[in-house]
């Protein structure tokens, strides 16, 4: 996995204007898993948790602003550090380092305030000297360029020891959500080489780090609240099917986001746990828009009526995930679901193809990686349905490197992931807004662009709302993703483990309130 991108898709969400106006905090009742456990039983303090995470040593890196490559790797430096806002369970974006945050009336200024008591492991308190450094910092990486979208690096400063402030170009609603987004604060001129080992103020400390594999303990300083683990070890794995074999065989507590494959084999033991978080991750189909086949409207809607969406769900993702609508963010708690369903048209399909003169002699390239189980299994399939209209597909496979260098944000035809999909908003200004870092299809449209503006500028709850359907409703009719589908996200873990968070993305990695029963 790309995490240029992904950083991105673990803290994506949305928040309604009402709350982001309000000085908004998150207390303990509203974070991705709450003190009290899901299968009853009052928490244990102690114990060591032994977690999987995917990832690859020649991917490994410890840098909390860097390109991180694996799973395991974000799942240390997010127990270690903490970013100014988590996704919650009430409200999709809650105070984790900062306890508020307040705006200007005219939603271009926001005043973030660092919790009380919040302190590095090392004793030092939390200044907003010191987030002001780390933003700044993220803000000037390759990988955390486009993180704060129309904030300037000079536009982040202090006022005072606790209030930073973040003065946006445009006016922006949901300017909180993005501080979800990697906004991992380090202590003020950490020199890059002290990075790996730099004091953070999460719930858990960094014991040691080895090849990937590394040992957290306990911060019971921690400003969130009281933490129940002793320890947690986190040990890499380079296949879903691995891992899995690891829990079964009892070297590990929890298998983290293991795949249907690994569920489905779980699914009959008794003696395993199987969490299922949905919208837990899109796997769309990208058509550049710009130039090149799909930049015909007509094409791209016969594309998305050519798929059969319910054979897709059932046969790549084992039926661990739901039918999508071409449209992102679909755990958006003001996801259109009044827009009407796509559904498979050949028929259609073949007429619109034809009025757009689409050449049926030719052989199109899908390309595609293995980043993750069902990925490429989708375009294979995908390619399937397409030859019942006619349409003449090549899957290509490539290497995750060379996927990124060479067909992301520049192909004609691929397939990709996003993870997170709590708001239509994040994904709008990450990949279809007119010149987004990360637009993927290359697309430029004006009404879109318009309304999009709309949306963020305005905090009248039923305007905004009319105008994110009339988002949502020209990403579904005109947009270069075909999002046939919504995989859950899907822990295995041992009886013992208790309260694992329901949250996807960045909501599932939020361990501090996990415990183990005797």
């Amino acid at each position: 996995m790309n995490w240029t991108r992904r950083q991105a898709l673990w803290a994506g969400g949305g928040v309604s204007a009402a709350a982001l106006l309000a000085a908004c905090g998150g207390g303990k009742d509203d974070t991705a898993s709450s003190s009290a456990d899901s299968a009853g039983g009052t928490p244990r303090k102690g114990g060591t948790l032994r977690i999987g995470a995917l990832g690859r040593a020649s991917a490994t890196t410890r840098d909390p602003h860097g390109v991180q490559g694996n799973e395991s790797d974000y799942l240390i430096i997010a127990l270690v550090h903490d970013t100014l806002t988590a996704p919650g369970l009430k409200d999709n974006t809650v105070g984790r380092l900062a306890s508020g945050w307040k705006s200007s009336d005219d939603l271009k200024t926001w005043r973030f305030t660092i919790a009380k008591g919040a302190t590095f492991h090392d004793g030092s308190p939390v200044t907003a000297d010191d987030v002001v450094w780390s933003l700044r910092r993220l803000r000037n990486t390759p990988a955390g360029a486009g993180r704060l979208p129309g904030i300037k690096a000079d536009n982040i400063t202090a006022d005072g020891k606790d209030t930073v402030v973040l003065v946006s170009d445009d006016a922006n609603a949901d300017l909180p959500l993005l501080t979800r987004l990697s906004t991992f604060v380090l202590k003020k001129d950490t020199p890059d080489k002290e990075i790996a080992k730099a004091p953070g103020t999460g719930p858990f400390k960094l014991d040691w780090f080895r090849g990937g594999n590394a040992r957290l303990l306990r911060n019971d300083k921690w400003h969130g609240g009281p933490v129940h683990l002793d320890a947690i070890e986190v040990t890499m794995f380079e296949s879903p099917q691995a891992m899995a074999n690891a829990l079964l065989g009892g070297q590990i507590d929890l298998a983290s986001n293991v795949g249907a494959v690994a569920a489905r084999t779980a699914a009959s033991r008794k003696d395993i746990q199987v969490t299922r978080r949905p919208n837990d991750m899109a796997m769309p189909i990208v058509m550049r828009t710009a130039e090149g086949p799909f930049a015909d409207p007509k094409v791209r809607e016969a594309m998305k009526l050519v798929v059969d969406r319910e054979a897709m769900v059932k046969q790549v993702l084992s039926g661990y995930g739901t039918v999508a609508n071409d449209i992102l963010g679909t755990g958006d708690p003001a996801y259109a679901k009044d827009i009407p369903q796509r559904r498979r048209d050949l028929d259609k399909a073949k007429k619109l193809l034809e009025e757009a003169d689409f050449d049926f002699s030719k052989t199109y390239e899908l390309v595609t990686t293995e980043d993750i189980s069902g990925l490429a299994e989708s375009a294979t399939l995908f390619a399937t349905q397409a030859r019942e209209a006619g349409i003449k597909i090549k899957v290509v496979k490539q290497e995750s490197g060379a996927f990124y260098e060479k067909t992301w944000l520049k192909g004609d035809f691929y397939t990709n992931y996003w993870g997170t999909n709590d708001s239509v908003v994040f994904f709008a200004s990450k990949t279809m807004v007119t010149g987004a870092g990360q637009n993927e299809a290359g697309w430029s449209e004006k009404t879109f662009d318009d309304t999009y503006r709309k949306v963020i500028g305005t905090a009248d709850k039923k305007a905004r709302a009319t105008s994110l359907r009339e988002l949502q409703k020209i990403v579904h009719e005109k947009s270069g993703y075909l999002l046939w589908g919504m995989a859950d996200g899907i822990d295995l873990a041992s009886p013992k483990v208790r309260n694992l968070p329901k949250l996807p993305g960045y909501g599932r990695v939020q361990l501090e309130n996990v415990w183990l029963a005797r």
